[in-house]
């Protein structure tokens, strides 16, 4: 699986962006889709998942903020940002897998396939 990010761009606080993860070379709606982001001197961290299409997980720190979906025919997931925050400046990464259990969904470590990385920046 070869995944591509995007959409990631420079915002001012209160600002809203959509990320999009696009795959090719296999279908996604099998796998758990995460993503990911690191801000610079930080660990990566966990944002959100959408497992296997079904539930949806989130991070507190963007809890009521953002919202994952798929688009099956686009072969696609999103993750849309409301209301961002300087602290959510960090390279957004969106990531893959088709055998993660849900226990495991929010470890960097546990997923195979990863995109290139999109930057959000929020800023006055």
């Amino acid at each position: 699986v070869q995944l591509q990010a995007s959409g990631g761009g420079s915002v001012q606080p209160g600002g809203s962006l959509r990320l999009s993860c696009t795959a090719t070379g296999r279908t996604l709606s099998r796998y758990t889709v995460a993503w990911f982001r690191q801000a610079p001197g930080k660990e990566r961290e966990f944002v959100a998942a959408s497992f296997r299409g079904t539930n949806l997980y989130y991070a507190d720190s963007l809890k009521g903020r953002s919202t994952v979906s798929r688009d099956n025919v686009k072969n696609s997931v999103y993750l849309q940002m409301n209301s961002l925050k300087p602290e959510d400046t960090a390279v957004y990464y969106c990531a893959a897998d088709n055998s993660i259990i849900p226990s495991s969904l929010r470890n960097y470590v546990a997923y195979d396939y990863w995109g290139q990385g999109t930057l959000v920046t929020v800023s006055s």
